[in-house]
């Protein structure tokens, strides 16, 4: 009978704690479950060998053995001697060689493989019981598209996922790329475990004249030549409306404007805004006439 890397089944290396043997054990029974791949037989063997691999690395004494023999197992002389002693210990009692009675479903019918019962004498249970074991259930992941304006308010999206109809209450201030949770809306359990959850990201695109960036907007905004000479009023776009500015004389184009709270609203901060900064670009006239003309001449000669 031939070696078998149990940390090469489970995918972990020899170092691994037992938190993360748990955890690749758990995700992989999950994956090759039987009631998930039902007349699945490349499942089935896989799912039995995890199995066989989590009953050896998760018990100290079994790992113990088997990280001190590896592929020398053979020429153990102390798993030789325990093996025997179980045999003739369970051969007494009068029972099977496994040692363990077990409720729930056997899948396959199968005990461990030759070299699990020769490296530590049978007696394992996790295989044999995993009809009464609990898993969670799936988690499912999707994506939710939205424009720019849908993340301004807070409303309501009705998603269909794997046939379940899920009515969510999108907050204002989502980001794009930004990755919710909606536990125990998932796939469902196995044996009674909970539900898997449900990963939602967004991905918002922007229908607006506005550049996000967190919470704060930007936009550029048009100044006639006249009003940022002489000063006067402007009239600028927001995401609620339009705002009048007053314009100070000789303002020169680039200007910034900050409108404190205009900007976009701060996730789960209910009336929490940003800000909004309005860039001047100032727009020169054009299609002169003669008389126009004449006069900038003349305000030239003056300036020089």
């Amino acid at each position: 009978m031939e070696f078998i890397d149990y940390y090469k089944i489970l995918g972990v290396s020899k170092t691994a704690t037992d938190k993360e043997i748990k955890s690749a054990y758990r995700k992989l029974a999950r994956k090759y479950h039987p009631d998930l791949n039902p007349n699945d037989q490349v499942a089935e063997r896989k799912f039995k060998e995890i199995n066989e691999a989590n009953e050896a690395l998760s018990n100290p004494e079994y790992r113990k053995k088997y990280d001190k023999y590896g592929k020398d197992w053979q020429h153990g002389e102390e798993i030789e001697k325990a093996r025997k002693q179980q045999r003739a210990q369970y051969q007494s009692a009068g029972r099977d060689f496994s040692g363990k009675t077990f409720s729930g479903r056997d899948y396959g019918g199968h005990s461990f493989s030759d070299f699990f019962e020769s490296m530590f004498g049978g007696g394992g249970t996790t295989f044999r019981q995993q009809g009464g074991t609990r898993f969670k259930g799936q988690d499912y992941q999707t994506e939710l598209h939205l424009k720019l304006r849908d993340a301004y308010t807070a409303h309501k999206q009705l998603l269909t996922i794997n046939g379940k109809k899920i009515r969510l209450t999108i907050p204002a201030g989502v980001e794009n790329g930004q990755v919710i949770r909606i536990k125990g809306k998932g796939g469902e359990g196995l044996n009674g475990g909970p539900n898997g959850d449900l990963y939602i990201t967004f991905v918002i695109s922007n229908d607006t004249k506005f550049r996000r960036d967190n919470h704060h907007l930007y936009t550029d905004s048009p100044l006639d030549l006249y009003t940022s000479l002489l000063g006067g009023e402007t009239t600028v776009d927001t995401m609620t409306g339009k705002v009048k500015l007053k314009v100070k004389p000789e303002t020169p184009n680039g200007t910034k404007v900050r409108l404190k709270g205009k900007g976009f609203p701060q996730y789960k901060k209910p009336n929490s805004y940003g800000d909004l900064f309005v860039t001047y670009q100032i727009q020169t006239p054009k299609n002169l006439t003669d008389r126009e003309k004449a006069l900038f001449k003349e305000l030239q000669n003056l300036r020089s």
